[in-house]
């Protein structure tokens, strides 16, 4: 099976729509702690500020958490929501422009042992990477993992050839306040895959 980690290029695009759609189907992996763990990218939604009301760069905002989203691509943006959960984001395009894409769930690949040891499972199905934040936890990501390469070899992301037959585009979730954003059909996920966060 022919692997291959994702160029810099592939990142520094300007469409962050066209990114996340050709997100799904690669593979994300970690290498953290020593053990391998990787699954399927199912998932994703984009985030395209400064115009985003949804985006936590809107307005070109920029603080200590949002500094991250200026940056050059190919980096991990990970922040806590309800400070609990550790959610993982990709950061594309050129330096200065704030644009992200959320990883929502992964079809486990790699690793499936140690994911549900992290995740305190018994039983293998779709809550164990579906959703942001249980894939987060399963691959070992934290904030310690904020502004990582995805160049590197402790987090990075593969082309495997995978087919994706059809994506379906519908809004995103958890964005109330973000006004006319809200009703973007910006959250893409593949058609008929089982391991997907809220269909």
């Amino acid at each position: 099976m022919k692997t291959h980690k994702l160029p810099r290029s592939f990142y520094l695009r300007e469409n962050v729509q066209l990114i996340s759609q050709e997100l799904l189907g690669k593979v994300l992996v970690s290498f953290i702690d020593g053990k391998l763990t990787s699954g399927i990218i199912t998932e994703t939604e984009a985030y395209q500020a400064p115009e985003d009301k949804a985006s936590h760069a809107f307005g070109n905002k920029k603080t200590p958490r949002t500094e991250v989203f200026y940056m050059e691509g190919a980096i991990g943006y990970v922040y806590l929501c309800y400070g609990i959960h550790n959610l993982f984001n990709v950061v594309t395009n050129k330096k200065g422009i704030p644009h992200a894409i959320l990883i929502r769930s992964l079809e486990p690949l790699e690793g499936i042992e140690t994911m549900m040891q992290r995740r305190k499972k018994n039983k293998l199905d779709k809550t164990l990477t579906a959703g942001p934040g249980a894939l987060s936890q399963a691959l070992g990501i934290n904030k310690l993992h904020n502004k990582i390469s995805l160049l590197g070899d402790d987090l990075w992301i593969e082309d495997r050839n995978i087919h994706v037959d059809s994506i379906h585009a519908t809004t995103r979730v958890g964005i109330d306040y973000a006004e006319e954003y809200k009703d973007k059909p910006w959250r893409y996920y593949i058609k008929g895959n089982k391991w997907i966060s809220k269909v």
